[in-house]
């Protein structure tokens, strides 16, 4: 026993490489596959009735029910295997049976799953197909079966894992409301891995219908960026002449900023689930190994000619949106700038006039001043002549010539106090 402690999640991160292992199946058999999502908040909907809704299935068939927290199950339903994955949107079924039906792409193959239980799914359909098993037969055969269940316009075909088998689809949905989609085994192809290339067509047409859930809403938000372009140029236009209120300007640009942003917040999950789905598809199909049969067009090409511009639009729009905003935040901030200029320069021609009526303040306040020194004064030489009349009386000095006499002393008195007391002050 080592001593060392384990993580707490050690066990269950390693066990995780195993959770989904690849189906074991043998040629003929078929594989009826269903993906249910939520229509709106699918990564935050209630998995809980996800897997209530996966053990009522079970309990029609007295299966053994899943752990409480498991997000897969492989189990045994009557004559069925069933194959139950839980992802970050979505929940996925496959029923695998032995044998094929008469009939092509039977929609009665469907019927494993009873209707009243599809009824009550929590969620609606994003995808569903019908996988067709069979031993490869003769080239001829092959090629016959083929065109004939399929459409011509967009089948793919080609050979896989070094030509153990021929995979064959139209990615179009049948009247049943299914996708069809065909595997011929060779003899040389094992169990498993017939079981990874059911696999991998599953994961392909689940994915690639999650992807395209990015395209719709590019689509929905294109004539609103085409507005909100406008109306942003419009702003920018206005920038490049006199603007008459750049406040009103600056608030209609801070409007437009918070809206794209909005629309940023609204999107980047939807844009980067769509960027990481398709990377999935690509990865699917490339593990493929994919060569081609008698000329057709592969699963490959398929995406690269249909898949790719769909996905491209998307990073266009996620693109255009994210500089939309930039261009958004670099006028409010150009306009920001030029409103404070104004500002400035409307500071600036305050400051001046404030200087220019200090200096008329000052221009008074020295005026009053000397009107103060008058007034002080003559009060002052009221007060002074009453000591110095007595004395200038013996002398032979008139009341008026001694007033006389003082006067210009007292002015001057005044005049130097007043001066001081100002200095001080200053």
């Amino acid at each position: 026993m080592s001593p060392l402690d384990d993580h707490p999640l050690r066990y269950k991160l390693a066990n995780e490489l195993h959770a989904r292992p690849f189906p074991t199946l043998e040629a003929p058999c078929f594989a009826a596959y269903l993906a249910v999502k939520q229509p709106r908040n699918a990564a935050g909907r209630d998995r809980d009735a996800d897997r209530a809704h996966l053990i009522a299935m079970l309990d029609r068939f007295g299966a053994a029910h899943p752990e409480p927290d498991a997000t897969h199950y492989f189990g045994r339903i009557g004559k069925y295997d069933l194959k139950w994955e839980q992802h970050t949107e979505f929940v996925t079924y496959t029923v695998f049976g032995n044998g094929v039906a008469e009939r092509p792409f039977d929609p009665a193959m469907f019927e494993v799953y009873p209707k009243d239980w599809l009824a009550d799914a929590p969620g609606t359909r994003i995808t569903s197909a019908l996988i067709r098993v069979e031993p490869a037969p003769p080239a001829e055969t092959m090629r016959e079966r083929i065109d004939d269940w399929f459409v011509p316009e967009s089948l793919a075909v080609s050979r896989v894992l070094d030509d153990t088998a021929v995979i064959a689809g139209d990615f179009r949905i049948d009247p049943a409301g299914h996708m069809r989609m065909a595997v011929f085994a060779q003899p040389e192809a094992g169990p498993r891995r017939i079981g990874r290339v059911v696999q991998r067509l599953c994961e392909i047409e689940t994915y690639k219908a999650m992807s395209m859930l990015g395209l719709s809403r590019s689509r929905e938000l294109g004539p609103k960026m085409s507005e909100i372009d406008g109306e942003l140029t419009r702003l920018m236009t206005d920038m490049t002449g006199d603007v008459s209120r750049p406040d009103t300007t600056l608030k209609s640009l801070l409007g437009v900023s918070a809206e794209l942003e909005t629309l940023l917040a609204q999107t980047s999950f939807r844009f980067g689930a769509t960027e990481a789905y398709e990377a999935l598809v690509n990865q699917r199909t490339r593990v493929l190994r994919e060569e081609r049969f008698e000329g057709r067009q592969t699963f490959g090409e398929f995406m690269m000619r249909r898949f790719d511009p769909a996905m491209r639009t998307v990073a266009a729009t996620q693109k255009r949106l994210h500089e939309m905003s930039e261009r958004a935040i670099r006028a409010g901030n150009l306009l920001r700038t030029r409103v404070d200029v104004e500002r400035s320069a409307q500071n600036q021609k305050l400051l001046e006039s404030m200087d220019q009526r200090a200096d008329l303040q000052l221009r008074l306040q020295k005026t009053v001043e000397g009107l103060s020194v008058v007034a002080i004064s003559y009060y002052a030489v009221n007060l002074v002549s009453y000591f110095v009349h007595p004395a200038l009386g013996p002398l032979g000095v008139s009341k008026p010539v001694g007033t006389a006499m003082i006067t210009p002393l007292v002015v001057l008195a005044v005049w130097m106090v007043i001066r001081r007391i100002r200095r001080k002050v200053e």
